[in-house]
């Protein structure tokens, strides 16, 4: 008897059937998890100060504390704090922790339409102070170092700028500095944000910003970051995510950033205008014409040293705009390092996990003796 040929609906049926009791044991596995099970953030911690919808929190140590200044997060107003902290073996915040350092951060919250006003001045002249504040009551010391996170990292160069005595150390991950540094010789698929952004018209932004009720929802920045990868974005509910079916580990490493991907809040309006004008557009920062609270940001005032770290294969903050910082500072020690990841895998990927925490670890280390 004749086999049947090997068609493409033939081949598709088999693969079917090879795969059912996959798809079976997958439906199993989904309907068992839970909310907590996906739980991400959830390193301990103590809020020991609140202003408006910003909180301030002290991590609990996990080994006795030998760095001994404290160290201030401060995460942008893109995405949420958590990312740092998704589960306990993808945690740059447990990793400082086990390397004895004393751990603080500010949670911006979930800003709404009756933030819509807020500035970045208010964001670091009265929000970021008013914490480096608290801490240095309670702690006795009269600076802390900042640890900024992309958007927060530009938040924390302009405050160790403008208040230079509070500042220790200033350690930076994923920061654009140069925001027109991609435009001579970047990767063709790095800087698509910056290249969009500096497409538009100003009073495009506002437009958009005043249709969207005063704010930048998070939702919609969330659709631009996944039009930046198009392909990765259709596949990854289908190809990667049946790929991981079978391991239990791998799907609830998925869930987890899926869930960090979904917590994306809104970003206050005004803040939102003078980070897409005055930084991707008109490059203010670099050009020493910046202003908060009606003061320059002269990046040459900084004089705590300087961690730069940056994603090499970064393509949201091309390497460019981060390494441009080492050209504009003032004469103060300054130490840049590049890992071979992405954005998002600076932080969570296995490769960087260990490394990202040691390099700063140990370089605060060495300052703090």
């Amino acid at each position: 008897m004749t086999e049947p040929r090997d068609t493409t609906f033939n081949s598709f049926l088999k693969y079917c059937a090879d795969n059912l009791s996959r798809f079976h044991k997958a439906a199993d596995l989904l309907a068992g998890i839970g909310n907590v099970d996906v739980d991400i953030g959830a390193t301990p911690k103590t809020l020991v100060m609140r202003r408006d919808k910003v909180e301030l929190f002290r991590y609990e140590p996990t080994t006795e504390r030998t760095v001994d200044t404290p160290v201030l997060i401060v995460y942008g107003l893109i995405g949420r704090y958590t990312f740092l902290d998704l589960q306990p073996d993808r945690s740059l915040v447990r990793s400082l922790l086990d390397k004895s350092i004393d751990l603080w951060l500010i949670d911006w919250g979930q800003p709404g339409r009756g933030e819509r006003w807020l500035t970045m001045d208010d964001y670091v002249d009265d929000y970021i102070h008013e914490a480096v504040q608290w801490i240095c009551r309670a702690t006795g010391h009269d600076r802390v170092t900042l640890l900024g996170i992309c958007e927060g990292g530009v938040l924390a160069t302009c405050y160790a700028a403008l208040h230079a005595e509070q500042v220790e150390n200033l350690v930076l991950a994923g920061t654009p500095i140069d925001f027109h540094a991609d435009i001579d010789g970047a990767a063709a698929h790095h800087g698509l944000l910056n290249t969009w952004t500096r497409s538009l018209a100003p009073e495009d932004i506002d437009l958009i910003i005043d249709a969207l009720g005063g704010v930048i929802p998070g939702e919609f920045m969330g659709s631009i970051f996944t039009l930046m990868t198009p392909m990765r974005s259709l596949t990854k509910y289908n190809v990667d995510l049946l790929e991981k079916f079978g391991e239990k580990d791998k799907l609830m490493n998925f869930l987890r950033m899926e869930k960090w991907l979904a917590d994306r809040p809104d970003h206050p309006g005004e803040a939102g205008r003078q980070w897409l004008k005055e930084f991707y557009q008109e490059n203010l920062l670099v050009k020493g014409r910046f202003e908060l609270s009606g003061r320059i940001v002269d990046l040459r005032a900084i004089v705590a040293p300087v961690l730069n770290i940056f994603a090499l294969n970064d393509h949201i903050i091309p390497p460019a705009c981060s390494k441009a910082l080492g050209s504009k500072i003032g004469r103060t020690e300054y130490k840049e390092i590049g890992l071979k990841c992405g954005h998002v895998g600076l932080f969570v990927s296995n490769k960087s996990q260990g490394s990202l925490a040691e390099i700063i670890a140990e370089w605060l280390k060495v300052r703090d003796e």
